[in-house]
């Protein structure tokens, strides 16, 4: 092999170690209470507008990378609200939707998303299979697994969880308002589903039953994967934006769903108990 070649070998063995997360940046994911016997498992896929250093801006402006195409805006400090007050166990991802959507198979081409809102995310343009697999392995799977852990633990204690992963929605899509405050998503457990809509009912505020989503549809892969195909108990929550960008719109709705969920909590206490 001549030098130029040896170095050249030399080089591509260094680029495959290259990682896409360096050592003293955030792990994928965060876990609350990680110790909890409270029978509910809370998870949120999009808490975060982090960019790893290694993909700089990913060709967006700061606006940009704060907006709703990359975060689920006021969800992270909803679910950490959620979290401590009833003691419940979290796991939220600690990176941005647009590295690697958790919350998508990865056969979905929106799991990497070229274009959002209209807005052209040119970091995702062009991906090789090397760069979409560092994402795979150091983000989407370490934050899976996570979750899955959870769920072990819950079941080596005998407690089957219930899973509710909360989102958080545009306040207009596609140039037309969105009237619902808040939406319960589901498919295949609609008895945990009628518990919310029923009690959010009662507050007075426009709620969605499968809107401005659908728990029906494969875009909701944290529930699908996680919960459907355990059996187990589960919702996805959908919260207007404009309620959660003050302190005391995510108090409000905070309060709002910590009083259904203490009910859904107690309701699991007393089944385990029959």
């Amino acid at each position: 092999m001549k030098k130029s070649d040896a170095s050249l070998s030399n080089f591509k063995n260094r680029e495959t170690k290259i990682k896409l997360l360096a050592k003293d940046e955030p792990n994928p994911y965060v876990i609350i209470n990680k110790d909890s016997s409270v029978p509910l498992l809370l998870v949120c896929d999009h808490a975060s507008e982090r960019l790893p250093r290694s993909l700089g801006t990913m060709g967006l402006d700061s606006s940009q990378r704060k907006s709703h195409i990359a975060i689920d805006i006021g969800v992270g400090d909803l679910v950490e609200s959620l979290a401590e007050n009833l003691g419940l166990t979290a796991v939220l991802c600690q990176y941005s939707r647009l590295i690697v959507d958790c919350n998508r198979n990865l056969n979905d081409p929106t799991a990497f998303i070229e274009t959002s809102d209209g807005i052209d995310v040119t970091g995702n343009h062009n991906l090789d299979n090397s760069e979409r697999s560092k994402r795979i392995d150091e983000i989407y799977w370490p934050y899976h697994n996570a979750i899955e852990s959870q769920i072990k633990r819950f079941v080596n204690q005998e407690i089957e969880p219930i899973i509710v992963a909360i989102h958080s929605f545009t306040p207009t899509f596609n140039g037309k308002t969105r009237e619902w405050e808040l939406g319960v998503l589901w498919d295949q457990d609609p008895v945990t589903a009628n518990i919310f809509l029923r009690e959010l009912r009662k507050t007075g505020m426009k709620i969605g039953d499968n809107q401005p989503y659908s728990g029906k549809h494969p875009q909701d892969f944290t529930i699908d994967f996680h919960a459907e195909t355990s059996q187990l108990q589960h919702v996805g929550i959908e919260v207007r934006q404009d309620l959660l960008k003050s302190e005391e719109g995510i108090t409000c709705v905070s309060n709002t769903l910590q009083n259904i969920l203490t009910i859904v909590i107690n309701q699991q206490y007393t089944c385990k108990k029959l």
